[in-house]
């Protein structure tokens, strides 16, 4: 055949590429420069994100591997790989151990305590944030209510003990008064409500954020039809505002309850000592003075293996059970 075909030139065909090359060739070629548009595009967000990425990588995940600890009988002069191999040995001294399960029976009594009184308070706080229609005083209170969360639990401490202490502002007016004075703050019994005030009254604010933000995605004509329907505004919450906001409400939930062992080891370290150990030991300090003050690594390394392994096994439960009810979940 020629190489003029109706006045085109036409190449042999060996020195065309084949067609299955070429699109090979573009569909690896434009994925990858999407991606890179992609990255120029963001790449101030993804400066933003660098901080709290290495963060996780360091300290949660690269932590991971310190978990083999757990079956060693760890020697820090001899290193994991001169340390001896005992297996299960740690656990079972840690089963064992009845201060470990004074240790989780408190843990989990707080954060029942979290879970009921804690977790519906920004819910609520934002409700009646969403209800004021003044848009600077909304701005002011918001800010108000934000401020605690960024006090540390040093400061938080320092002002409960000076209002609720043994000779704090409370304790000065019933003296004065001729009443009889209570020591709140070193009373074993109200050590556990204490903790969950102090963390209503440091976070609540805090809190409020989500759900502001899923609040302001509910329909304003839902609120105006059912009012004109005459519904309460109870019954506009029940049938308006919490299935607009379930989801969210599901989420935080999961994820709540895969922290269910983790309550506050700073907040719980600093009180610890004015009220004992049998009421305030919890899985973290437990392993923080086993682990750093006794040099108990193993064991110290078992509890929070084991803490970890039920926090993933809560979230996993907790997602299938809101899969079953309708709702997406942290996971599908």
């Amino acid at each position: 055949m020629s190489a003029q075909t109706r006045g085109r030139t036409v190449e042999p065909d060996a020195a065309r590429p084949a067609s299955g090359a070429v699109v090979r060739s573009g569909s690896a070629t434009r994925p990858r420069r999407a991606w890179y548009q992609r990255w120029r595009r963001d790449r101030i967000l993804v400066a933003f994100m660098v901080p709290g990425l290495l963060y996780y990588a360091i300290f949660h995940y690269g932590a991971l591997f310190g978990s083999v600890l757990a079956f060693l009988d760890y020697v820090p002069f001899l290193g994991l790989s001169g340390s001896r191999w005992i297996g299960l040995e740690n656990f079972e001294r840690l089963f064992g151990d009845a201060d470990f399960w004074r240790a989780t029976v408190n843990t989990l009594e707080i954060s029942v305590l979290q879970l009921v009184f804690f977790f519906p308070a920004p819910l609520a706080l934002a409700m009646l944030l969403h209800s004021l229609t003044h848009t600077r005083v909304k701005r002011f209170v918001q800010s108000v209510v934000y401020l605690p969360h960024f006090v540390s639990w040093v400061i938080v401490i320092a002002l409960f003990q000076q209002m609720l202490g043994a000779t704090g502002v409370l304790n000065g007016f019933l003296a004065d008064s001729g009443l009889h004075t209570v020591h709140i703050l070193g009373n074993p019994d109200a050590f556990k409500p204490m903790v969950v005030a102090q963390v209503i009254w440091k976070d609540t604010g805090w809190g409020t954020i989500i759900f502001l933000a899923a609040l302001t995605q509910v329909d304003e004509q839902l609120y105006e039809a059912s009012a004109l329907d005459g519904a309460s505004p109870w019954r506009r919450f029940w049938h308006v505002t919490l299935p607009a906001i379930r989801p969210v409400i599901v989420l935080l939930l999961v994820l709540r309850l895969g922290e269910i062992l983790s309550v506050g080891f700073e907040q719980i370290l600093l009180q610890r000592d004015s009220v004992g150990a049998r009421a305030a030991e919890i899985i973290d300090t437990f392993v923080y003075f086993h682990g750093i003050q006794d040099g108990d690594f193993g064991l110290a390394a078992a509890a929070g293996l084991f803490k970890g392994v039920v926090g993933v096994a809560l979230i996993y439960a907790a997602n299938k059970i809101s899969h079953r009810l309708g709702e997406s979940g942290v996971y599908k």
